[in-house]
């Protein structure tokens, strides 16, 4: 309904107006076609004609949401087509991986400016939580098999990606931009491993998975368009693990151990 009214006020209003939506990779899916890579919103197909001949159309991106939140994100989508179709307007979706990381370049020159930060079983994500694992001294936590691949991006790259959206705007009357806002593709298990050549002395554990999902998924993903416009990835590495690390370290009193083993279950 927000997405709606927001296109209704654009187009009864400055037409002109560029929108820059923030969406998410799980409108894909996660393995629901095995052996392919996911491509930035669209894909071509074979179409039978009425003579059985084959004819290539470029078509939206097949949606396929693990969750009510990913479903309202396909909701969009079909918001955005429609709008930019019959109405011209100017729309970006950034499809964007998990958020990890807590700083960035602007929110480091004051203390006050300091960002939320996430490790918690509903809101938060798989890294910033096996992080704060690590400076709490727990174990990490990993879902299940640990198999599940998820697309990833640093919260700087994340800001980065917002301003060449917007430096970038599609002309009056182009579809929609989409764009696949990662940068790179890990598994749980491969994050813990990584994290535990970090810091040797950290354990794992294995516990049921409290989402409705694969038990394990590959996970290729193009990222071309950004990086053709200059996005400069940040990885992740062990130093900027240790960087994480002494982020943590020193909020540790406002930690919460309560909220990280899961509470909510979808089935």
């Amino acid at each position: 309904m927000g997405t709606h009214s927001i296109l209704n006020a654009i187009l009864e209003t400055d037409r002109s107006i560029h929108l820059v939506h923030m969406g998410t990779m799980g409108v894909y899916g996660y393995g629901v076609v095995p052996d392919t890579v996911v491509p930035e919103g669209y894909i071509e197909v074979d179409i039978k004609n009425q003579k059985g001949e084959k004819l290539p159309v470029e078509i939206l991106h097949p949606t396929y949401p693990g969750s009510v939140y990913h479903l309202t994100k396909t909701q969009d989508a079909l918001f955005f087509q429609y709008y930019a179709k019959n109405y011209k307007l100017r729309i970006t979706d950034l499809h964007q991986g998990i958020i990890w990381g807590a700083e960035t370049s602007e929110t480091k020159k004051h203390p006050s400016l300091v960002n939320r930060f996430d490790y918690d079983s509903d809101y938060g994500t798989v890294l910033n939580r096996f992080m704060m694992q690590v400076a709490y001294g727990m174990p990490l936590t990993i879902y299940g098999t640990g198999q599940q691949t998820r697309a990833f991006i640093h919260i700087e790259n994340s800001m980065d990606c917002v301003e060449l959206a917007i430096q970038n705007p599609p002309t009056q009357g182009d579809r929609v931009k989409i764009f696949n806002q990662v940068t790179e593709t890990h598994s749980l298990q491969s994050l813990a491993e990584l994290i535990q050549t970090t810091f040797p002395n950290v354990e794992k554990t294995t516990i049921q998975n409290p989402r409705n999902e694969l038990p394990a998924n590959q996970l290729r993903v193009q990222n071309k368009q950004f990086l053709d416009l200059g996005l400069n990835p940040i990885f992740v590495t062990k130093e900027e693990l240790k960087t994480l690390y002494e982020f943590i370290v020193a909020h540790k009193s406002a930690i919460n151990e309560q909220n990280v083993l899961p509470l909510s279950f979808w089935n």
